[in-house]
This record gives structure tokens, C-alpha cells and sequence, in this order.
């Protein structure tokens, strides 16, 4: 299916490494021209150097966005080789040390919802005028199923992420008649460097060598941390494709929608 992204102008916030990078990837691989931010020089133009060896075109730009001047800097960066942003993936946040209802503190709750919630409305309120009067555009917030399954610790980062999808529902009425779709992304258990260290470690406790096959440190290790239907951890690329088709002409009747891509760990409708 050609998704139609050839010279879409995509920035992807927090894209110089995991989630970030691999949407990043995804959507030079389909054409479009992609901005990868980070705050991390180094790392951030490894991405841009990595997508350029692969055929695609890629800009750096650099910023820290809990900072009002630093965003509007980043917009500006951004659209400078080409004029405009069509796409926004808001990917940049995390969380903080983690916490539980005993020990978590209000600075923590106000940091955590800056970085996820606050940052992503700033950029937002910068580039969404310019998508409207173009009259097409597209908004992807990346939340995570904790903010539909919160566990006991890290609350902070639950409810931050459970605010991006009541942001992301708000603001594609908004946008409902003005060729702007506006959607979220919740992903659930997915392979990353942190995850696979802490599988290995919990397949070695359980008797498994370290350096076993992944198949089997996942079959033994993954029912200790979740309980996924489909038996296996998703992967960064099923992200970067989910992400890519909401972002293209393709979805253009999706708007408001939360992608759930947890393997079906989600218990509701």
C-alpha cells in the first residue's frame, strides 16, 4: 500500500533514540522528509546519518521542550529546509525516578506532566494555525497503556499519559473540519534495550542462561512482567507502521482515535 507521504515534512520529537528513532525510521522508509529531535547532539545526528545511508532525508534540530523559547526555536529549525511541518509526533517525554503513593512528591507530578502533557500543547498551539490554513495536517501523541492499566507506582507518569489522550480527544473536534486528524498512540509492552536486560536478568534467576535465544528468554520472562494475550512483546517497528498510517492520506477518517498496540493485554472495548 503506498501510503502516500512522499515530501511530508514530519517532526519527531524525542527521536533520537528508542520509540522516537524507530518512528523516525518508519516514515523516512515511506517517503517522508523527517526532522529528528533530541537534546543529545551525538545521538540525535546518528539517527539523521542513519536514515540519510538508507536513502531518506532527514534534518536535525535540537531543544529542550519544557522551555517556551527552546520549542518555538525547534518549530523554527524545523521548518527551515522546506517551509512547513505537515506532521507532528509527539513522542518526547518519560517519566521520572519511580515513586509510589507513599514516597511520590508534587515536583515530580508537575516535571513529569511538563515533559509529556505541557510540551506537546506547546508545540501544538506553534504549528497547528499553519496545518489549519493549509487545511490538512496531522497531530500523533504518544501516550502508553498505563494510562488505561495504571499499576500502584510511578502515578505521576500514569496520569500524564492518561491527560495526553483527553488532550488528543479535545483537540481533534477542534480540528474536525479543517483537514487536521488528531490522533494517540497507546503502545503497551514493547522490546527496547531496558526491556531485554531485564528479561535476560529474569530468565537467569529463573535457571536460563544469559545468552540464551531471545524466543526462549521471552517465553520464560514475559509472564513475570505482563500478561500479554498474544504471548510475545511488541516490537518498535509494529509502532513505526501504526504510526506511519495514521499519519498518512491513507487515515484520513481516523481522528480522535487511541491505537492501543499492546497484544491485547487491554480488557475493555
Amino acid at each position: 500500500m503506498d501510503l502516500q507521504l512522499d515530501g511530508k515534512i514530519a517532526l519527531v520529537t524525542g527521536s533520537s533514540k528508542g520509540i522516537g528513532e524507530g518512528v523516525a525510521k518508519g516514515l523516512a522508509k515511506e517517503g517522508a522528509v523527517v526532522i529528528v529531535h533530541g537534546r543529545n547532539k551525538a545521538k540525535t545526528e546518528d539517527v539523521a546519518q542513519d536514515i540519510a545511508a538508507a536513502g531518506g532525508t532527514a534534518h536535525v534540530v535540537l531543544g529542550d521542550l519544557t522551555q517556551e523559547a527552546a520549542v518555538k526555536a525547534v518549530v523554527d529549525q524545523a521548518k527551515a529546509p522546506h517551509g512547513s511541518i505537515d506532521i507532528l509526533i509527539n513522542n518526547a517525554g518519560g517519566s521520572a525516578a519511580p515513586e509510589n503513593w507513599t514516597t511520590t512528591k508534587a515536583d515530580t507530578w508537575a516535571s513529569v506532566y511538563d515533559r509529556n502533557v505541557v510540551a506537546a500543547a506547546r508545540l501544538i498551539s506553534i504549528v497547528l494555525p499553519e496545518m489549519k490554513a493549509k487545511r490538512w495536517g496531522r497531530i500523533i501523541n504518544i501516550s502508553s497503556l498505563a494510562a488505561l492499566m495504571p499499576p500502584a507506582t510511578r502515578p505521576d507518569y500514569s496520569a500524564a499519559k492518561a491527560a495526553m489522550i483527553a488532550m488528543t480527544a479535545s483537540l481533534a473536534k477542534d480540528c474536525a473540519r479543517d483537514g487536521v486528524t488528531v490522533n494517540t498512540v497507546s503502545p503497551g509492552t514493547i522490546q527496547s534495550v531496558s526491556l531485554e536486560t531485564a528479561f535476560r536478568k529474569a530468565a537467569a534467576d529463573k535457571g536460563l542462561a544469559m545468552d540464551a535465544p531471545w524466543v526462549e528468554v521471552e517465553g520464560l520472562a514475559l509472564p513475570l512482567f505482563a500478561q500479554v494475550p498474544m504471548g510475545r512483546v511488541g516490537t518498535i517497528e509494529e509502532i513505526a507502521d501504526a504510526i506511519a498510517f495514521l499519519a498518512s492520506p491513507r487515515a484520513s477518517y481516523i481522528t480522535g482515535a487511541n491505537l492501543r498496540l499492546d497484544g491485547g493485554m487491554w480488557p475493555g472495548l
